[in-house]
C-alpha cells in the first residue's frame, strides 16, 4: 500500500496561515505562565474554542460564551482532550445575555473574533464588551475588512457584487446574495473610530489574510517549504500600514479606558 503523508493537511497549512497573524499578537498581549499572572478571559462567540483552548493551554482562565450548545459541546470535548478542561468554562448566550452571565469588571481580556460583522449595533456591542473588562483590560477584535472583499469579488469576475460592496449600508440590506451574505465589513478608520467612540484606546492593528486567500492551494501544497513561507510573509505585512486595506480581516488590540 502507498505510505500515506505524515505531515499537517491542506486544510490545516491554510488554518495557520489564516490565525498566524493574530494568535502572535493575542500571545504577546496575554503574556506566559507563570512568569505573568494568569488572566481572565473572556471569548465572546468563541465557538468550538479554536483561540479558546490554545490561550487555556497557556495557563489562562477561559469563559466561552456561545448561542450554539452543538459548538459548546465540541468545545468541552477539545478541552478535555488537551488538558484545560478545569481551565475553560462554556456557557451559552450571546451578547444581549452577557450582563447576567459574566460580572462587570471581572475580565482582563475580551476576545471578540467574527461577531461585530452580525450584530444589530456594533457600537452597542463594544459598550456591553466594555462594561465586562475592567478598566485597562484589552480587547482582541477581529472584523471582516471591506476594501479587500471588494478586491476579491472583483478578481473572482462578480463585478455587480463588488460594486455593491462599496456602499457600507448595501451589506446589510437583508444580507442578499449580491453582497455574498457575510454581514458587516469595516476599513481601517471605521474601526478607530467606533473603538473610541465606545472607550476604548486603540494599540495595535493588523492586517490578516493579506496573502493567503489569492494564492492558489496548489501553490502552496506543491512546492516545499512554501507553506511555511506564506505564514511569514503574512507576518511580515501584518503590521505595515499600506496592507491594512488588503487583508481580508482586521485584527485590533485595544484597552477599556
Amino acid at each position: 500500500m502507498p505510505e500515506q503523508p505524515t505531515g499537517p493537511s491542506t486544510m490545516q497549512r491554510r488554518s495557520a496561515a489564516r490565525t498566524a497573524v493574530v494568535w502572535d499578537a493575542l500571545r504577546e498581549a496575554l503574556g506566559t505562565v507563570p512568569a505573568a499572572k494568569p488572566r481572565a478571559v473572556l471569548d465572546i462567540g468563541g465557538g468550538t474554542g479554536g483561540f479558546a483552548v490554545r490561550v487555556a493551554e497557556l495557563g489562562h482562565q477561559l469563559t466561552v460564551i456561545d448561542p450554539s450548545p452543538d459548538a459548546l459541546a465540541i468545545l468541552a470535548r477539545r478541552a478535555e482532550e488537551s488538558g484545560v478542561a478545569d481551565r475553560v468554562t462554556a456557557l451559552q448566550g450571546d451578547l444581549a445575555s452577557l450582563p447576567g452571565l459574566v460580572p462587570a469588571g471581572s475580565v482582563d481580556v475580551v476576545l471578540c473574533h467574527g461577531v461585530l460583522e452580525i450584530v444589530d449595533d456594533p457600537a452597542s456591542a463594544l459598550d456591553t464588551l466594555a462594561q465586562v473588562l475592567r478598566p485597562g483590560g484589552t480587547l482582541s477584535l477581529l472584523v471582516n475588512q471591506r476594501h479587500a472583499a471588494v478586491v476579491a469579488r472583483a478578481m473572482a469576475g462578480h463585478f455587480n457584487q463588488a460594486r455593491q460592496l462599496l456602499d457600507p449600508s448595501a451589506e446589510l440590506r437583508t444580507g442578499d446574495a449580491r453582497t455574498g451574505g457575510a454581514g458587516r465589513r469595516f476599513t481601517p478608520d471605521e474601526v478607530t473610530e467606533i473603538l473610541d467612540r465606545t472607550g476604548f484606546d486603540t494599540l495595535a492593528m493588523h492586517a490578516v489574510r493579506v496573502f493567503v486567500d489569492l494564492v492558489p492551494s496548489s501553490l502552496v501544497d506543491l512546492e516545499p517549504g512554501a507553506a511555511g513561507a506564506l505564514v511569514e510573509l503574512e507576518r511580515a505585512v501584518a503590521t505595515r500600514p499600506e496592507y491594512l486595506t488588503l487583508g481580508t480581516q482586521l485584527h485590533t488590540l485595544a484597552a477599556r479606558r
